[in-house]
C-alpha cells in the first residue's frame, strides 16, 4: 500500500503549496520518489498528469474566488501562477466554458474540481499472469526520443506511427519499446524503439546501442488489443501487484515486448518487463 500512502501525501503537498511555485520534481522529493516514477503512478492511478491535476484545481479556486470576492482578475490571474491577464483568461475559458469577467455576474455556471483523495476498493480476485527471470546484461538497437510525462501519452503514439511510417521497422524491427528513467536534474527520460542485437551489430544511421544491465525482471503477460491491454496492465501493475508483492521497483529501463501479429486481436500478445528487487 506505500504508492497509495505515498500518494495521498502527495496530494496534501499540492494542496498545501496550490499557491507557489510548485513543481514535479518538489512533491517528488516529499515523499521520497523519483520525479519519474511518481509522474507515471500518478497518471495510471488518476487517469490525468500531475500538471494537470494542478491546473484543474488551481482554476477551480480560482473560479470559486472570482465569484465570491470583489478581487481584480489580474490579482487572481497572479495569484494562480498565470504572468498575464492573457494566459490567465485562454486557461480560464477552456476549463470553465466562460470568461474571468463573465464569471464575475451573478448566475454564471463554473466547473467544480475537488480534490483528490486516492482509495484502494478490494475487488474479487483477478489473475495476473506473471514471472520472474533473472538475466545478464545485454544489448538493444533503437531509435530513441526525449519525452516529458506530461507530452509522452500523445507523442510517444506519434513515435511509434512515424517508425512504421518512414521505414525504419525494415531497419530494425520494432518488437522492443524501452523506457529509460530521467536523470537527476532532468525533466525529461528516453524512449527507445528498436529490438535485441549483439556486441557485433553495426548501428544504422539515426539509431543507437542501449545496453541492458543485468536484474531480476518481473515479466508479466498481456493477451488482448492495443494499447488498451497493455495500458490496463501497467495500471493493475502499480495498483494490484506492487503494493502486495514482496518486491520493488528499481529505478532502471523498464520494456515493453510486441510480438507479431494482428495487434488488434483479443488473442494479441505482448509483455510488460520490468527490473525488481526483493523489498
Amino acid at each position: 500500500m506505500e504508492w497509495i500512502q505515498s500518494l495521498n501525501s502527495a496530494i496534501d503537498y499540492i494542496e498545501e503549496h496550490l499557491f507557489t511555485d510548485l513543481s514535479c520534481e518538489d512533491i517528488a522529493e516529499h515523499i521520497y520518489s523519483s520525479t519519474f516514477h511518481f509522474q507515471r503512478v500518478f497518471s495510471l492511478l488518476t487517469g490525468m498528469t500531475v500538471g494537470e491535476y494542478i491546473r484543474h484545481r488551481r482554476l477551480s479556486l480560482a473560479g470559486q474566488e472570482l465569484i465570491m470576492s470583489q478581487t481584480k482578475v489580474i490579482n487572481i490571474a497572479l495569484k494562480y501562477g498565470y504572468n498575464t491577464p492573457e494566459s490567465f483568461t485562454k486557461a480560464f475559458s477552456r476549463f470553465h466554458g466562460i470568461t474571468p469577467n463573465q464569471a464575475k455576474k451573478e448566475g454564471s455556471n463554473l466547473k467544480s474540481f475537488n480534490r483528490l483523495l486516492i482509495k484502494v476498493i478490494l475487488e474479487g480476485g483477478n489473475i495476473m499472469d506473471y514471472k520472474i527471470v533473472k538475466r545478464q546484461e545485454y544489448t538493444i538497437i533503437a531509435k530513441t526520443r526525449y519525452f516529458t510525462s506530461e507530452n509522452s501519452s500523445e507523442e510517444i503514439p506519434k513515435f511509434w506511427s512515424e517508425y512504421f511510417a518512414d521505414g525504419s521497422h525494415e531497419t530494425v524491427c520494432g518488437m522492443l519499446g524501452i523506457c529509460e528513467q530521467e536523470k537527476a536534474g532532468c525533466k525529461e527520460f528516453r524512449y527507445g524503439i528498436g529490438c535485441e542485437c549483439s556486441n557485433n551489430d553495426k548501428i544504422p544511421n539515426g539509431f543507437e546501442k542501449l545496453t541492458i544491465p543485468a536484474h531480476t525482471w518481473a515479466v508479466f503477460k498481456c493477451v488482448g488489443p492495443m494499447p488498451y491491454t497493455i495500458q490496463n496492465t501497467w495500471k493493475r501493475i502499480y495498483s494490484e501487484w506492487l503494493p502486495q508483492s514482496e518486491y520493488e521497483l528499481i529505478p532502471d529501463y523498464d520494456i515493453e515486448l510486441y510480438t507479431d501479429g494482428n495487434n488488434q486481436s483479443k488473442d494479441y500478445l505482448s509483455e510488460i518487463w520490468i527490473p525488481v528487487k526483493k523489498k
